[in-house]
């Protein structure tokens, strides 16, 4: 396999949370389920719910002006923005277009358009873009994950729905004139788990105009939280190791690994099987919830507010989604 180094830096991250505060005790009440019962099977404790105005391209202007500030850049600088989430704001037009809009700069001509590989949306959209900015086709390019599972979930499956949050997290990358880089990264799909993660309803297949009582479910979030674990606890390991292997690391190398925040039982046995310790990974489950694509972003900034990750660290970026996918990706912040 050919060496994937690309010279590209992150220049800036930003947030944005819903301001309503969903607690472990309400989504006991709302689940019907014992008081504890979610912290135990999930660990979340409180997770965001968006409301109002709060829509993804609301939230995800928020995160990106968060995000610019940070770089110390204006939209004027910004050469390309692409909005890397799993869940869209409507069917047409991409959210991405809606992003720009809700920035105000809505005849700026600036390219806007979406990439999704649902919870690994943020991870696809980062590896494919770099190659854009090393070879000068973008400077600066805007990435955006703006996710709102609150709206798709099936209340009556209990350990799906006790999981999710919402919120939006933003990254500008730019070339990098020597130490930051993009080492390598990969991307596997195993299509023999398509049907255990999804939302059938919606699409071509089933169009909205079907949708009615007897078909309700078709329409929302639909997930086979054991068989992903089992199938991904078997493909993973592999992965991991072909992945630090073409990077010529080990897994002590790195000063953080950002799994994608899909549950506690798949982060303690990534954890586990991986040799991750406690100071490299960074968990924000418990006041986030899975944040579909949203969580790597939100992950990555935070590690760095933390002073986690310091200039000249390495970083792995890991997780599953909905496929099933594997993704991986090592850094040099």
């Amino acid at each position: 396999m050919a060496m994937q180094t690309r010279y590209v830096r992150i220049m800036g991250t930003g947030k944005y949370l819903p301001s309503r505060i969903v607690t472990d005790e309400e989504m006991d009440l709302r689940l019907g389920t014992p008081q504890g019962w979610v912290r135990k099977m999930t660990d979340v404790t409180i997770r965001h719910f968006a409301s109002g105005h709060e829509t993804a391209s609301y939230m995800g202007a928020r995160a990106a002006e968060a995000a610019l500030s940070e770089a110390g850049l204006d939209f004027t600088d910004i050469d390309c923005l692409v909005c890397t989430s799993g869940t869209k704001e409507q069917v047409l037009p991409s959210t991405a277009v809606l992003i720009q809009r809700a920035l105000g700069q809505e005849m700026s001509g600036v390219p806007a358009f979406d990439i999704d590989a649902t919870c690994l949306s943020f991870l696809v959209g980062l590896d494919l873009i770099s190659y854009l900015v090393e070879a000068g086709r973008y400077r600066h390019v805007l990435l955006v994950s703006s996710e709102i599972a609150s709206v798709g979930l099936n209340w009556k499956e209990k350990e799906s729905a006790a999981l999710f949050g919402d919120g939006a997290a933003a990254v500008i990358i730019g070339p990098s004139d020597g130490e930051s880089r993009i080492i390598g990264s990969a991307l596997r799909t195993y299509s023999k788990g398509a049907a255990l993660s999804e939302i059938r309803g919606g699409g071509t297949r089933m169009h909205p105009r079907e949708h009615h009582a007897g078909t309700e479910e078709e329409f929302l979030f639909h997930m086979n939280g054991q068989a992903i674990f089992k199938m991904a606890s078997q493909l993973l390991p592999g992965f991991v190791e072909e992945l630090l292997l073409e990077a010529q690391l080990r897994m002590a190398d790195f000063q953080a690994v950002i799994p994608h925040q899909g549950s506690a039982m798949a982060l303690r046995l990534m954890q586990k099987k991986l040799g991750i310790t406690g100071e490299q990974l960074v968990n924000i489950t418990p006041n986030h919830g899975n944040t579909i694509a949203a969580s790597i972003p939100m992950a990555l900034h935070e590690a760095i507010r933390q002073g986690r990750i310091e200039r000249g660290g390495r970083v792995l970026l890991l997780g599953t989604a909905a496929g099933l996918s594997l993704g991986g990706m090592t850094f040099v912040y």
